[in-house]
């Protein structure tokens, strides 16, 4: 067994009520993650959908891991108090550390689950989401990313990081990885964790780079073999909450400096994102003389993309030779991994 990391200071919720006892409980079938800072409101929403969707599906026996990445909101305490009085069965995590990318490996970690679903905290799960899931994975494809529908929780903001195709559909390297499958609504079997690895800490909200750590998560599997699949259900709802276009260009902004540093990290192994990078510019120029903008509901620019594409590259750079001469221990690495066996 894997030592416990030393951030993790809550152990699994001990069963209520009513729960099943102890002699009866099986180990999950699904786990869902929820990563949070300092959206208490939001996480209650989120939290409270999960319970519904698995008291409408009971046949999948589920367990709900949230961790909590630093709040000082009174997250802690709403969590102690909603692990005693829930019907589901929850481990609480706290990782200080930042970043969605180092809340997401504490998750896993902690998991039980043969199948584990990454579900936002500003998300809210349809009530048929765990159906549509058996429904999927009973084909007995196990060695696939699975990720569903994500619609808007509130008509007032922006229709940006969602996805609403209503067809299936799987990646090719004609389609730019970011945003096929959304970080919100993410599915895998353990073994596809096992393989593929943590989510590169660098990357994602609350790290240097601020995205792109599901993208590139979806781009080391790929690059393993591992299709990569979109479904028009298992849906969520996002609350995102940006109503305003100053809101969606900041994070337009933000989604483009991890791509850019993306596109470097994987330069080599996968050159078609270069591709992605030269269309991009391509689209830029067209764009001063009268081309299409970005994005057609929204209307953004693709020159931001180009310019924080550059600067994600180079802030890259800079954090591969920081790492290069702060290297952790192998053996750390190593332990983390397979304490999601």
């Amino acid at each position: 067994m894997a030592q416990e990391h030393p951030e993790i200071v809550q152990e699994r919720a001990q069963a209520i009520a009513a729960a099943p006892s102890s002699a009866e409980r099986r180990e999950p079938l699904a786990s869902f993650i929820v990563c949070t800072r300092n959206r208490a409101d939001a996480l209650e929403a989120c939290v409270r959908s999960i319970e519904r969707a698995c008291r409408s599906h009971p046949t999948v026996t589920s367990e709900l891991v949230v961790v909590d990445n630093g709040s000082s909101d009174g997250t802690a305490e709403w969590l102690m108090r909603t692990a005693a009085t829930s019907s589901l069965a929850m481990t609480l995590v706290t990782e200080p550390r930042p970043g969605l990318a180092t809340a997401r490996n504490a998750g896993m970690e902690r998991s039980c689950g043969q199948i584990l679903i990454f579900v936002d905290d500003d998300c809210e799960v349809d009530c048929r989401y765990l159906q549509d899931l058996e429904r999927h994975y009973a084909t007995g494809e196990r060695f696939i990313i699975r990720g569903g529908r994500v619609e808007l929780g509130r008509s007032l903001d922006l229709p940006f990081t969602i996805k609403r195709s209503q067809r299936r559909e799987r990646f090719t390297p004609d389609i730019h990885p970011g945003g096929f499958i959304l970080g919100c609504n993410m599915t895998m079997h353990r073994e596809i964790a096992l393989q593929v690895g943590r989510f590169d800490e660098r990357l994602g909200a609350g790290s240097a780079l601020k995205s792109a750590e599901d993208t590139d998560y979806l781009v080391r599997a790929f690059q393993l073999g591992i299709p990569i699949e979109y479904v028009p259900d298992m849906t969520v709802l996002h609350y995102h909450g940006r109503n305003t276009r100053e809101a969606i260009e900041r994070l337009h902004r933000d989604y483009s400096l991890g791509n850019g540093a993306l596109c470097l990290k994987h330069i080599l192994r996968a050159p078609w994102l270069l591709r992605h990078f030269c269309w991009s510019v391509r689209s830029a120029w067209r764009e001063l003389l009268g081309g299409p903008r970005f994005d057609p509901e929204v209307s953004l620019s693709h020159w931001p993309i180009v310019f924080m594409n550059l600067l994600g590259a180079a802030k890259f750079v800079g954090l591969a030779v920081t790492r290069r001469a702060h290297r952790p221990e192998v053996t750390q690495i190593k332990q983390a991994t397979r304490s999601l066996r």
